[in-house]
């Protein structure tokens, strides 16, 4: 019976159980929810899914719920939150394969690359290092979405600055709210509800018509992507989720789905000016929800669909080929290769599969999980050597010189 006090505790103890099986387990569907993100991804930087874009929101979503559930469980658990080692955590994590990616494509790049490019390429590379490109973008005028400008290999890696921004400011505030020592997860959620609204306004003030990309690639305006995936990885909101039914929750799961397929055939970055109306936000909060539910409910129909093997796979290779993509198809255009449409989108993504692959089972995953001098003191050695190494490599290869113009040919 709905009131009564068994079924109130038989209620709460279902709540605890899920919010303490999903703090543990390993949830298949968020891989396959990766694996959804890069293939969008892929699908727009090849031509084929104007709205593919929308891909980067779900990362931004899917990073900001599973870094919030993993501070919120070290707060719950030891009161506090190690900032070294969840930063020393996360440079494992991620510096190997940029770094590598980095490196290789810089030497192809100037080796092999026009002028411009090799420019451009040695221009951008301190800027990701700095895990600054999307400021740095912006600071040269350089549109996203201008595709008559000379190609970038980095550009793509304004993303992968926001999140790393992310990732250095939003554990120090967790850090701050632990301190308080209570209601930990509702300061958190007020914060993250708070900040997205504010992040919110500021995109409908600085939208620009003519040229959204301050709006899409300043930190400031996508905030609330990330912190709506951190919102719903909080204890109320979790809660709330787990006292749907089954049936409701597929319901809901389902019309998730439903509006984001609708929301990625419908936009166009450059011209869907309702994006910035609240369309990313709309969005943002879909996304955000759908991983709760696949979260809570992982039998649930529509998590087992996005558990699957393939996507799974995809899912775990997902941030090296979003490195990799981008560099691959720049590098093997269709102007390298003579291929046009679906043949030459199929050879490009295979060889960003595979270069992602190989950084993966190579690099990735034994810095990350076997080699021992990745951590404590020999690793920070190792954290300086590749700073170190990366900047000579941009210092020490010589950029060509801008092209001239004779201005008495004008004449």
């Amino acid at each position: 019976m709905r009131g009564h006090p068994a079924g109130k505790v038989g209620a709460m103890t279902q709540v605890q159980h899920s919010a303490r099986a999903t703090s543990r387990s390993y949830l298949p569907a968020l891989d396959g929810v990766r694996g959804v993100a890069i293939l969008g991804v892929l699908l727009f930087h090849t031509g084929h899914l104007d709205g593919g874009f929308l891909g980067v929101d779900l990362f931004f979503a899917l990073s900001g719920y599973l870094i919030t559930d993993l501070l919120l469980r070290e707060a719950g658990r030891t009161g506090t939150v190690s900032l070294l080692a969840f930063w020393g955590r996360r440079i494992r994590r991620l510096l190997p394969a940029l770094a590598s990616m980095l490196a290789v494509v810089t030497l192809l790049v100037w080796l092999t690359g026009t002028a411009d490019v090799v420019r451009t390429t040695l221009a951008d590379g301190p800027w990701v290092q700095a895990n600054l490109q999307n400021w740095h973008l912006l600071a040269e005028s350089a549109g996203y979405w201008d595709r008559f400008g000379a190609a970038r290999m980095f550009e793509h890696l304004w993303s992968i600055a926001v999140e790393e921004q992310f990732y250095v400011l939003w554990p120090v505030l967790v850090l701050g709210i632990a301190w308080f020592g209570r209601r930990l997860h509702r300061r958190v959620a007020l914060a993250a509800v708070l900040i997205s609204v504010v992040s919110l306004v500021l995109m409908l003030l600085l939208f620009d018509p003519a040229d959204p990309s301050r709006v899409y690639t300043g930190t400031d305006t996508r905030a609330f992507s990330l912190l709506l995936g951190a919102l719903v990885a909080t204890r109320p909101v979790r809660e709330r989720l787990a006292r749907l039914s089954s049936r409701a929750a597929l319901y809901l799961a389902v019309s998730l789905i439903a509006g984001l397929v609708v929301l990625w055939l419908a936009a166009d970055g450059q011209r869907s000016s309702w994006l910035y109306s609240g369309g990313l936000f709309a969005h943002s909060a879909a996304a955000a929800l759908l991983i709760g539910l696949c979260a809570q409910f992982p039998g649930n129909p529509v998590a087992s669909a996005l558990g699957n093997r393939a996507l799974r796979w995809i899912g775990r290779i997902s941030y090296s080929l979003y490195l990799w993509h981008m560099p691959v198809f720049l590098l093997l255009s269709a102007q390298r290769t003579g291929l046009t449409g679906w043949p030459w989108a199929l050879l490009v993504c295979l060889v960003a599969i595979a270069a992602a692959a190989l950084s993966k089972y190579l690099i990735e995953d034994p810095i990350r999980f076997r080699v021992t001098w990745s951590r404590g003191r020999s690793g920070v050695f190792a954290f300086a050597a590749v700073l170190l190494g990366l900047a000579l490599l941009w210092i020490l290869l010589p950029a060509p010189a801008p092209a001239s113009i004779d201005l008495g040919t004008l004449g």
